[in-house]
C-alpha cells in the first residue's frame, strides 16, 4: 500500500511539472528587426504588432524587437527572413526592390499627389496584388506600412528650385529609381546603407540625405543638418514582412492573427506619420533647422524627362493607372 501511495505521489508531481512547463514550452520567441529606433514610426508599428499578438495569441508568441539595424541593414534583414534567421521585419521599399522589383513602381518621384492618394492605391487592388508577389521570392508580406513623403536635408544651402539641388552630394537608398531622378537634377547621388549615414554627415563625406519627416525627427537629423527643404519628392511606403519558415507552419487561424497584427502595425505607422506631419516641422525648427517650401511644379516638370525610363521598366499603363487613381 505504501508503494501504491508513493507511485501516486510521483505521478502527481510529474503531472504538475508537465502542466507548469507547458506554457513556457509552447511560447515561441519571434525576432523582429527594423532599421530605426523604438521611438519612430517603425517602433510604433512593432509595438502595435506585438500588442496585437499578445491580445489574440496570448502565450503562443513573444515578439523580441531588434531596432536600430541591430540585425543588419535592410538587405541583410530581408535575406534573414528568407533564410529563417529573422522572423518578422519592418522595411522600406528601397530594400524590397532588390527582391520584388515590381515594388519599385511606388518609388517613382511625384507619382502620388498626397497621403490620401497613396493610401488609396496601397489599400486597393494594386497594393494588394503587389503583396501577393512576395511569396514567390521566399517572403510573406502581411501589410503596407508607411513612412510618409521624403524630404531633402543638407548642410550647404536651402533648395527651393531644381537648380538649387545641382552639385549637392546626397545620400540615397540603393534604389536606381530614386538615383535616376536625382542624377537628372544634377545631384551627386550617393547610395549608402542607413547605419553609415550619421557618420558620413558628421565627417562631411556627404552634404545631405533625403527621408520622410518621421525619419528626420526620430533619427535626430536636426543635430546633423542645417537645411530642410520640403520637396515631397517620393512617397515612402513600408512593409511588414514575415519569414515563411514561421508563417507556413501556422494554422489558418494563427495566420489570420498575424495578418491582423500586420494591419495594426500599418495603422500605427500611419497614425505616427499623421502626427509627425503636424508636429515635426515645429520640432525641427526648434532644434535650429532652416525649413523652406519649394516650387513643387518646377520639380515635377524637371523629372518628367525621366518618366519614359519608368514606363519602360513598369509599363506606361500601370504607372499612369497609379497616377490617375482618385
Amino acid at each position: 500500500m505504501r508503494k501504491n501511495w508513493f507511485s501516486k505521489c510521483m505521478l502527481a508531481v510529474s503531472m504538475a511539472s508537465i502542466f507548469s512547463a507547458g506554457p513556457a514550452m509552447a511560447e515561441k520567441t519571434l525576432k523582429m528587426a527594423y532599421a530605426l529606433s523604438t521611438n519612430s514610426h517603425y517602433g510604433a508599428g512593432a509595438d502595435a504588432f506585438s500588442k496585437a499578438l499578445d491580445g489574440t495569441a496570448k502565450g503562443q508568441f513573444k515578439v523580441q524587437q531588434f531596432p536600430n539595424s541591430a540585425l543588419g541593414g535592410e538587405r541583410e534583414v530581408i535575406e534573414g527572413l528568407q533564410l529563417g534567421t529573422i522572423d518578422v521585419a519592418i522595411v522600406s521599399t528601397g530594400a524590397t526592390l532588390n527582391f520584388v522589383p515590381k515594388t519599385g513602381v511606388f518609388d517613382i518621384p511625384f507619382l502620388f499627389r498626397d497621403l490620401s492618394h497613396a493610401r488609396k492605391v496601397l489599400d486597393g487592388d494594386i497594393g494588394q496584388q503587389m503583396l501577393a508577389e512576395f511569396p514567390k521570392r521566399g517572403l510573406v508580406a502581411l501589410a503596407w506600412g508607411e513612412q510618409g513623403f521624403r524630404q531633402l536635408t543638407n548642410n550647404v544651402r536651402a533648395v527651393a528650385k531644381p537648380e538649387d539641388a545641382k552639385g549637392l552630394k546626397i545620400r540615397t537608398t540603393e534604389n536606381p529609381i530614386h538615383i535616376a531622378a536625382f542624377r537628372h537634377l544634377g545631384v551627386l547621388a550617393t547610395p549608402m546603407a542607413w547605419p553609415e549615414v550619421a557618420t558620413a554627415l558628421q565627417q562631411g563625406t556627404i552634404d545631405g540625405q533625403e527621408n520622410p519627416l518621421s525619419v528626420i525627427v526620430s533619427a535626430k537629423l536636426p543635430q546633423l543638418q542645417k537645411f530642410l527643404s520640403l520637396t515631397a519628392h517620393v512617397y515612402g511606403p513600408a512593409l511588414v514582412l514575415m519569414s515563411p519558415n514561421v508563417y507556413d507552419g501556422l494554422s489558418d487561424a494563427d495566420k489570420a492573427k498575424f495578418k491582423a497584427a500586420g494591419h495594426d502595425a500599418a495603422i500605427a505607422m500611419r497614425n505616427y506619420v499623421d502626427a509627425v506631419e503636424k508636429s515635426g516641422l515645429e520640432e525641427v525648427k526648434k532644434q535650429g533647422m532652416q525649413v523652406n517650401t519649394v516650387d513643387h511644379a518646377a520639380f515635377v516638370k524637371a523629372v518628367e524627362p525621366v518618366y519614359p525610363q519608368y514606363y519602360k521598366q513598369f509599363g506606361k499603363d500601370f504607372v499612369e493607372s497609379i497616377r490617375s487613381t482618385q
